[in-house]
């Protein structure tokens, strides 16, 4: 049984590898985030293709044109955001999210720990349920103490550059957010996130299992214990990437419904009309636009998230 004093330094580790994690984790995908919400908007700017339609009853057999909208891809949004905007517009949301990843994912690693630990004097020790319960716990009350944050980087994502015209920094966003909507305002999309809670759960099952898998998976002896080590952490990086990937394909549809919901002076108003209204004008396909975008940044950033969570977890608890 661990003392008091054990359990307050086991979740202060898990806060400050969360945190870390989460950091670096921000740095190096927020490009792919910048774009995955351009392509995730109503506000896209849809490419009109022509298609020939044949008329076999004229003479010529000659037709007409048909205009076709069609959703430019990731490449062609980089693009126009690069000769446009500029590089500086891919890192547009990256003070927010700084200031908000850290706390984010060390509230969520740090709740996690410690439902994992209730959960288990309630279940089967370790078992999916187990991982299951306690991975919507923590994204739940992480969700909703961070949503403001995430709301401001939204909306700061998809403010387009106009020449002379200067973009807000975060603390004018956020001052615009609160005059124009009032607190409610930052809230937007909340729902939307409790329902990517499923998300969260999905991944953390197969992480978990995986994980698992991997510490029972016999090993070949080596003398070597850093080659073992490094073995570990990169096989710890394939699991989260696995599962991190299963869970954006099912689940993703609550990315672009919140990405509408945040927009400003948006006619979108709730969840379900929201999800209904997007089927209505633009159909099931646009319920996973930016997908790729998604899966691109997502893997390689739960990769560096959680084996740098793992990596400090066991670093700090080797030297402890």
């Amino acid at each position: 049984m661990a003392t008091g004093a054990q359990q307050k330094e086991n979740t202060l580790l898990h806060l400050f590898a969360g945190g870390c994690g989460g950091t670096v984790g921000a740095i190096f995908t927020c490009p792919l985030e910048v774009i995955k919400t351009r392509l995730q908007s109503s506000r896209l700017a849809l490419r009109t293709v022509y298609y020939p339609q044949v008329h076999l009853g004229t003479i010529s057999g000659a037709g007409m044109m048909r205009p076709t909208s069609v959703t430019p891809g990731l490449f062609q949004v980089l693009k126009s955001i690069l000769e446009k905007e500029g590089p500086k517009s891919l890192f547009r949301g990256l003070g927010p999210n700084l200031v908000g990843v850290a706390p984010s994912r060390a509230v969520y690693f740090a709740c996690y720990s410690k439902a994992k630990e209730q959960f288990n004097g309630i279940f089967v020790p370790n078992s999916n349920t187990v991982h299951i319960f306690s991975a919507g716990s923590a994204a739940f009350v992480t969700n909703t103490l961070m949503n403001p944050i995430w709301m401001v980087k939204t909306r700061m994502q998809l403010e387009r550059k106009v020449r002379g015209c200067k973009q807000m920094n975060t603390l004018q966003c956020a001052r615009h957010v609160y005059q124009t909507e009032g607190i409610r305002g930052f809230y937007r999309g909340l729902t939307a996130s409790y329902a990517g809670i499923s998300e969260t759960i999905i991944c953390f099952a197969i992480y978990e299992s995986l994980k698992k898998y991997l510490k029972e998976a016999p090993v070949v002896s080596s003398s070597d214990g850093a080659e073992k080590s490094s073995s570990g952490f990169f096989g710890l990086m394939a699991a989260a990437a696995f599962s991190k990937g299963c869970a954006s394909c099912i689940a993703y549809p609550h990315e672009v419904i919140r990405t509408r919901l945040r927009e400003e002076g948006t006619k979108y108003k709730s969840f379900v009309q929201t999800a209904r209204l997007v089927f209505r004008e633009e159909g099931y396909l646009a319920f996973y636009r930016g997908l790729f975008a998604q899966l691109i940044r997502q893997i390689p950033n739960t990769a560096i998230v959680l084996s740098t969570y793992e990596f400090i977890v066991y670093l700090l608890g080797e030297r402890a």
